[in-house]
């Protein structure tokens, strides 16, 4: 049963890095391996780390507190991908690769979703290590598709308003985690 808690924890922990990487592709954006791999360390540290905090800190916050915060972050990220999107046109397309320091921000800024998930599954005494290794896998395999899928939609007309659309789900997962 632990180990289905883990995948499912690994696979919510980077639904969010679908969309946002899939708005990378829309922009004709490539995220070459080895900036992957640093997104992917990166959630998968903030996710050890918060898992961590979640388990000391378990006798002293509540899980709606923690609901709180994470909504927050989700709300305050939707916001950020929804102000900053834009239509792609074809004229504007050509394929640009992310650069190192791009990848260590895009990285932290997808970290923010893995630190209420993992300060969540803490709380609840999920094991850190084995649940860490899971969101790193999986944010490196959904940013892999999220490219892959922008690229391939761009020209369709849900590829053109992708990016506002994944900021206004981020929003609305905020809003129920904070609501419910």
């Amino acid at each position: 049963m632990f180990l289905f808690i883990i995948i499912a924890i690994g696979v919510a922990a980077n639904i969010d890095n679908l969309g946002i990487s899939m708005a990378y592709g829309l922009r004709s954006n490539r995220i070459p391996f080895i900036y992957n791999l640093i997104i992917s360390i990166i959630s998968m540290a903030a996710a050890y780390f918060s898992i961590i905090t979640g388990n000391v800190l378990s006798n002293y916050l509540t899980l709606s507190f923690s609901n709180l915060i994470g909504g927050i972050l989700l709300i305050g990220l939707g916001l950020w991908v929804t102000l900053k999107s834009t239509n792609c046109t074809e004229e504007t397309k050509q394929l640009v690769s992310i650069n190192w320091k791009e990848s260590v921000v895009l990285g932290f800024i997808l970290a923010l979703n893995c630190l209420s998930i993992g300060f969540s599954a803490g709380i609840t005494g999920i094991p850190p290590l084995s649940t860490s290794i899971s969101v790193g896998f999986f944010s490196f395999i959904s940013i892999a598709i999220g490219v892959r899928l922008g690229h391939t939609i761009g020209n369709t007309f849900f590829g053109k308003h992708a990016e506002r659309i994944g900021g206004l789900l981020l929003i609305l997962i905020g809003v129920f985690e904070i609501f419910i």
